[in-house]
């Protein structure tokens, strides 16, 4: 295949300059024959907030960028400076990946439908009657979401700021034949006692966050339990969760769907899934920081 098309595209948000997307839609890209270039927009770095969303994305457009990802903590905010929003993203009230085209600019969300593939892929046969989620952000909507179009039947939504909790759950019962609850972190044991799995959606475990969400105590071999962190790799959480007996999902595969189907929106290509997987544990291995 030959493609005449060089792309240029960026990630927008705070801490970003270790991600290791830049290397997977590169290396992915040059594997399809796509000339690729991916550039991080570190607003930290470059002494910027949220607030210069707007500034950020007529520098984009004008200098030739053909889309940009999106990621904490702009992927509620970036939605006013678009110009529409699949359907999917509106629902969420959060965009991950936009496109500037002829039409103008175009958000979309792939933390879902790659939190979608990740779970109906590394954890096919995970019972889903109730499960509880620790998370109420941009990310824990899109995996909320997901858990839902999933076959979930009873979902409680714990977040240190309940009033987040409650408002994702009236918006996720608006869209979906299912009881989803909001509870607040007091009602977390609870809630975990009654559950079939845990999805973990919050910044603890990360290497900049390190520790465990809840306590250990409240693990049990008949608890599956999924984290979208994946830097570290193997959490805190999937640690102590494995040494428990439950089945574990890490992040790895969320950061990894949601970048197979960024790439194709940009692209209109199909990524090779199982190639970028490959990919992204070479890359861990070699970014890796250890659990403390």
């Amino acid at each position: 295949m030959h493609v005449d098309h060089p792309y240029l595209v960026g990630l927008i948000g705070t801490g970003v300059g270790p991600s290791l997307t830049p290397a997977l839609h590169m290396t992915e890209a040059a594997a399809l024959g796509i000339p690729y270039l991916y550039r991080t927009i570190d607003l930290t770095d470059l002494g910027l907030s949220p607030d210069d969303l707007g500034d950020i994305l007529a520098w984009c457009e004008r200098l030739g960028f053909d889309a940009v990802n999106v990621t904490h903590p702009c992927k509620r905010d970036v939605i006013a400076y678009l110009d529409r929003v699949d359907e999917t993203a509106a629902a969420l009230g959060a965009v991950n990946t936009v496109l500037f085209t002829e039409s103008g600019r175009i958000g979309h969300n792939t933390d879902t439908t790659g939190f979608e593939r990740a779970f109906r892929t590394g954890m096919p046969d995970a019972h889903l009657d109730r499960v509880t989620q620790l998370g109420a952000g941009g990310a824990g909507s899109a995996v909320s979401d997901a858990l839902l179009r999933l076959g979930v039947r009873d979902l409680t939504i714990v977040d240190i700021d309940t009033a987040r909790a409650t408002e994702l759950a009236a918006e996720l019962s608006a869209r979906h034949d299912a009881r989803v609850t909001a509870a607040g972190t007091d009602d977390l044991p609870d809630a975990v006692h009654r559950s079939d799995g845990v999805v973990h959606c919050t910044p603890t475990g990360m290497a900049a966050h390190p520790g465990m969400p809840f306590a250990e105590d409240l693990l049990r071999p008949d608890l599956w339990v999924a984290d979208i962190v994946y830097r570290p790799l193997r959490t805190e959480l999937l640690t102590a969760a494995a040494s428990a007996g439950c089945t574990t999902l890490d992040g790895g595969r969320m950061a990894v769907y949601q970048a197979v189907d960024a790439l194709e929106l940009i692209t209109g290509q199909r990524p090779d899934p199982d190639r970028m997987i490959r990919h992204f544990h070479d890359l861990v291995a070699s970014h890796e920081i250890p659990i403390r």
